[in-house]
């Protein structure tokens, strides 16, 4: 059974950071994209970033380029965000995802609030 299981979420400042971390298991973690999606209040959910199986290659948002950096960790099958100089607008809940088969996996999601 896939389980992705986010954590590190909370309220921080504008300008402040914060770490996420995603807990995978119940499939293969080092053969996977793994990608951080968020949703805001009354908005779609978008793509924030994504990282390669293999190469370990890395693609961001143009929202969030430059202040994050999203990282894998094979031999823990975890996989992080850093986020760093947050905005109001990075408000959202965070969910991990896995292209999984036969259906992608979603985690529950992560609350992170930027506010003064």
């Amino acid at each position: 059974q896939v389980q992705l299981v986010e954590s590190g979420g909370g309220l921080v400042q504008p300008g402040g950071s914060l770490r996420l971390s995603c807990a995978a298991s119940g499939f293969l973690f080092d053969a996977y994209e793994m990608n951080w999606y968020r949703q805001a209040a009354g908005k779609e959910r978008e793509f924030v970033a994504s990282i390669e199986a293999g190469t370990g290659s890395t693609n961001y948002a143009d929202s969030v380029k430059g202040r994050f950096t999203i990282s894998r960790d094979n031999a823990k099958s975890t996989m992080y965000l850093e986020m760093n100089s947050l905005k109001p607008e990075d408000t959202a809940v965070y969910i991990c995802h896995a292209p999984t088969w036969p259906r992608d996996s979603w985690g529950q999601g992560t609350q992170v609030t930027v506010s003064s």
